[in-house]
Order: C-alpha cells, then sequence, then structure tokens
C-alpha cells in the first residue's frame, strides 16, 4: 500500500508523440513527469492483446507505476433492457481480464443512466447487476480485482455520490471512483467551488467513512477541470482553463492532512500527463 496518494494521467497526453505501441516509451513517459499511476484506457472496447498487456505492466512495474484500467463507456448497468444488462457483466470480466494481465487490480466503470425510469428504478437494476457481477468476476476467478464505480457528471447518468455509495455497499471490494470535476459539473458550479470548496471537499471525504477506513482512505478519484451546462458535464479542460473548476489546492490539503492515499487520475483534455504532474508537485509541496 502507499504511503501517499500515487498520481497518473487517463491515457497518453498530446505530447506523447510514438505512433507504434511501445510499453518503454509510455512507461519512461509517464515517469518522467514524476507520476506512479496510469489508467489504461478501454472505453471503446478491450483491444489490448494480453502479451502486449503483460509487457506494458513490466515496464510500468519497473517504474514503480501502478495500473487501472477504465471499462468501456457503453456499459449500462441500469439499462432497461436485461441483455444490455449482461453484456455490461461480460465487458467488467473482459477489462478484469485485462487489468490482470496489466499487473493491476482496479476497474473503473460507468454504471449507466436513468433513461426513461426514475433513479430508484434505475438504480435497483444497477444494484441487482452490480451483484450479479461481482459473483461472475469471482467464479471467473478475478476475486482481487476492485470495482470502482464512477460518480458521473451529467444529471440524467446514474453516478451521484450517493448512488455511487450504494453500489460500493453490495460488496466491500467495491470501491469508489470519485470525479470529482463530475461532480462540480452535475451541480453546475455550485459545489466544490469557491470559497466553500474547502468544506464540500471535507464533506465528501468524510461521507465516504461509511466505507469503512481502507477503502476510505484508498479510494479512487478521476479529477480534471470540466465546463457544464444546465444538463451537467459539458467537456473537460485544461489546468490552463481556469473559468471553470473545480481547484485542486483544498483537495489536496486535506488529502495531506487527513493522511489519505488514494489512487488520482487526471484526465485534462490532452495534458493529463502535464497536468498530473501538477498535482503531484503540488501535494509534494505541502
Amino acid at each position: 500500500m502507499s504511503e501517499s496518494p500515487r498520481f497518473g494521467p487517463a491515457g497518453l497526453s498530446d505530447s506523447y508523440t510514438v505512433k507504434k505501441f511501445d510499453p518503454a516509451a509510455i512507461a519512461a513517459h509517464t515517469a518522467s513527469f514524476g507520476l506512479t499511476a496510469f489508467e489504461y484506457q478501454c472505453g471503446r472496447g478491450v483491444r489490448l492483446a494480453q502479451d502486449k498487456a503483460a509487457a506494458l505492466g513490466k515496464a510500468c512495474a519497473e517504474k514503480d507505476i501502478a495500473l487501472s484500467v477504465h471499462a468501456p463507456y457503453y456499459i449500462s448497468m441500469s439499462s432497461l433492457e436485461e441483455d444490455k444488462r449482461l453484456h455490461s457483466i461480460d465487458y467488467l470480466l473482459q477489462s478484469c481480464a485485462l487489468v490482470k494481465a496489466l499487473g493491476g487490480r482496479r476497474v473503473i466503470f460507468h454504471s449507466g443512466s436513468c433513461g426513461k425510469q426514475s433513479r430508484e428504478a434505475a438504480l435497483e437494476k444497477a444494484l441487482d447487476t452490480m451483484r450479479r457481477a461481482v459473483e461472475a468476476v469471482d467464479a471467473a476467478g478475478f476475486w482481487d480485482c476492485i470495482l470502482c464505480p464512477e460518480t458521473m457528471g451529467k444529471v440524467n447518468q446514474l453516478g451521484t455520490l450517493d448512488e455511487v455509495l450504494a453500489l460500493c455497499s453490495v460488496d466491500e471490494r467495491i470501491t469508489p471512483c470519485i470525479d470529482f470535476g463530475h461532480l462540480y459539473a452535475r451541480s453546475q458550479g455550485t459545489e466544490l467551488a469557491g470559497e466553500n470548496a474547502p468544506a464540500d471537499y471535507a464533506a465528501l471525504l468524510d461521507k465516504l467513512q461509511v466505507l469503512g477506513p481502507g477503502r476510505a482512505a484508498n479510494f479512487h478519484v478521476h479529477f480534471s477541470r470540466i465546463a457544464y451546462t444546465k444538463g451537467g458535464e459539458k467537456c473537460h479542460l485544461t489546468f490552463a482553463d481556469t473559468d471553470y473548476g473545480p481547484p485542486h489546492e483544498p483537495l489536496l490539503a486535506l488529502l495531506k492532512a487527513r493522511g489519505l492515499t488514494p489512487t488520482i487520475i487526471c484526465e485534462s483534455a490532452g495534458t493529463q500527463a502535464e497536468d498530473a504532474g501538477t498535482l503531484a508537485r503540488a501535494y509534494a509541496s505541502l
């Protein structure tokens, strides 16, 4: 277990210019920013071959870079269609197989949307799918994988903090992915912003205590500045785009003061490694 947070990018920044799949180059590029985490992106499907995954895992392990996987975006644990819910379990299993090949444990996923049903009905379906997913993961031999449902940025998506915590109640291994940018955008900038940001961050971290000390200290984080509309999230920005939040300084100060050690993945638009480096340096300076 890391004694301090790990920081890393979601995929490769625009500054990475190597055209072919090169595990050593990916690890070196990530480490060059002082980073110790990397989230492999499978939003459009799990397509990395097992041998390539093993090579990337080896190259990253040599530089103390912990790997996680973002599962396909089309997972829908709350769908009205049972086939889609069952396929979502398959996509999680594919992601677990990949993260194991990479030498990692965490699989981050979006749980779905409400669609034409109530939030309560959508959550009930997602909870049922979550229970089935845990059983399927165990049956496939992936019992040591950590499933991480993510808080979401659009108002109609399933993924408020309370909904994510409900999904985490299904099994003690399920660990939240708190996307602070999503929560900021979902609130249309009324939370995690301005002079109230420190108190809002503190209240959120307090709420995680329901998970117990292990998960409350070692949760997963996505962080970026995000523009929003009345429907919530519009698009990811970079740290240079200061018209929108959330600010990172109050969060890092609280993590330091409380001795919390999450894995923090930066999802800035094209500058994710550079901005993750900014987060790492800001934390180190505290």
